[in-house]
């Protein structure tokens, strides 16, 4: 099993050492290539989990200005398309190496406060939870709990070696359960549940993984 997490959210506009917007470079493009690299490696039954989150719905990934050369910079949309970039990583994967016994998901593991979140600013988070409290009182429903680690990871194990394989193939997986499509007009927080149609288009992960390719300059 190869396990995908390592990542940046929100942060300030910059680059990584190889030029590429820093949360497109690191959340997408250097797994892209490690993970390619060692996918050989991999033996028949394997799976590959790439941590994606409720957050890929800010954005759909902009193959024509990835590294926002002409696009005004926002750090939650960068977030956004790159963890949609994490989902089509996982379909495009999962088609590639389906037929030899492998497959691929990507993962939403829920609100949790880690040092992912050091460069929201800390009113921006309490107005997040705020707007979430809201939503929730408004259904009856208690306050807003954030997840501990232990059940932030709860849904990447389950991924990874508890679900059918031909469940969460080439899906999107959230609270144990695979995510069901949903539009425009839900809420993006941490407590609604979807992922966006766009990120487990077909055609788009074809069109990311050949831009990915070119991009940094390896063919897998």
């Amino acid at each position: 099993m190869v396990n995908a997490n390592a990542g940046v959210m929100a942060t300030p506009f910059g680059h990584t050492a190889d030029g590429f917007e820093t949360q497109f470079g690191t959340n997408h493009l250097g797994h892209f290539v490690l993970v390619n690299r060692v996918a050989s490696l991999i033996r028949a039954g394997g799976r590959l989990i790439n941590l994606s989150s409720s957050g890929h719905r800010y954005a759909n990934v902009d193959l024509d200005d990835p590294n926002f050369e002409r696009t005004l910079y926002e750090p939650f949309i960068g977030y956004g398309r790159s963890k949609t970039a994490n989902i089509l990583f996982a379909v495009a994967f999962d088609k590639r190496h389906r037929d030899r016994g492998m497959r691929a998901a990507a993962v939403h593991p829920g609100g949790i406060l880690t040092e992912l979140g050091r460069h929201v600013e800390s009113e921006r988070l309490e107005k997040i939870v705020e707007e979430i409290n809201q939503q929730l009182a408004a259904q009856g429903k208690g306050p807003f709990q954030w997840k501990s680690i232990a059940q932030g990871a709860a849904t990447s194990v389950w991924a990874a070696v508890i679900a059918p394989a031909d469940e969460i193939g080439g899906r999107y997986c959230e609270n144990c359960h695979v995510g069901r499509i949903v539009g425009d007009d839900v809420t993006i927080t941490a407590i609604s549940e979807g992922v966006r149609g766009y990120a487990l288009d077909a055609t788009n992960a074809e069109a990311l993984w050949k831009k990915s390719e070119q991009l940094v300059g390896e063919s897998f």
